[in-house]
C-alpha cells in the first residue's frame, strides 16, 4: 500500500489553508451533529487529526483509520489525543474493522476513494443501527483545485443530488447538506459541503 502522503506528513498541520479548512468541518459538524460521551467515533481518512482533535473531548472514543502511515504517525504523536484514540493504517473497503460505530467522520478523504457507492455502503456495514455519517468533501469542481497529475484523486468533487441518490441507494435517510466552508483558490472559490445522513 503506496502511502501518497508520507512527504506530506511531516508539515500538513502548518498550512493555513488545510487548519482552516479543518476547523470549518469540525464546526459543521458539531453544529449538526449532536455528540455525547457514550458515542465511539470512526474518523475515515483521520490524516493527522485535525478533525478528531475537535472530536475526542466531546466522544467517549475515535477510531483513526487511514491508508498513510505517516499521517497517522503525526496523529499519535499528539498529546492530547493520547488514550482517546485507536489508530489503524488500513483500507476499510479491503479489510474491514471487526467493530461498529455511532457516528462515521470523514473530511477531504472521499475524493480519494475510486469507488463511492461501495464506500457508502463499506460505512453502512461500519455503522450501528441509526447510526450517522458526517461527511465533507468538495463540491463538484473543474478538476484545478488539486494541482495538475496530483496522484490519489479520483473525483473533481461530487454532485449534491448524485451523492444523495448513492446515500438512499444504500439504506441512509435525513439526508442534509451544508455548506461548511469556502476555499479560497487564485482565480476561484471552491465549496466544501457537509452531509450528514442516517442509518435506516
Amino acid at each position: 500500500m503506496t502511502d501518497l502522503f508520507k512527504a506530506k506528513a511531516k508539515d500538513w498541520d502548518e498550512n493555513a489553508r488545510r487548519t482552516q479548512l479543518a476547523s470549518a468541518i469540525g464546526s459543521s459538524i458539531l453544529e449538526h451533529v449532536s455528540l455525547n460521551k457514550e458515542m465511539t467515533v470512526l474518523d475515515f481518512g483521520a490524516g493527522t487529526g485535525l478533525i478528531t482533535g475537535q472530536i475526542a473531548p466531546l466522544v467517549n472514543r475515535v477510531v483513526a483509520a487511514d491508508t498513510s502511515k505517516a499521517m497517522l504517525d503525526k496523529l499519535a504523536s499528539k498529546p492530547e489525543l493520547k488514550d482517546k484514540v485507536d489508530i489503524f493504517c488500513q483500507d476499510l473497503l479491503e479489510n474491514p474493522l471487526d467493530a461498529k460505530f455511532d457516528l462515521i467522520v470523514s473530511a477531504m478523504a472521499m475524493h480519494h476513494v475510486q469507488d463511492t457507492s461501495r464506500l457508502i455502503e463499506t460505512f453502512a456495514e461500519h455503522l450501528n443501527d441509526s447510526g450517522i455519517v458526517a461527511l465533507a468533501d468538495l463540491d463538484k469542481e473543474d478538476g484545478s483545485f488539486h494541482p495538475a497529475g496530483t496522484q490519489g484523486v479520483f473525483h473533481s468533487g461530487f454532485d449534491r443530488d448524485d451523492l444523495r441518490a448513492i446515500l438512499q441507494s444504500r439504506g441512509f435517510e435525513q439526508i442534509a447538506f451544508f455548506t461548511a466552508h469556502i476555499v479560497n483558490g487564485d482565480q476561484k472559490d471552491y465549496p466544501i459541503f457537509l452531509v450528514t445522513a442516517r442509518k435506516a
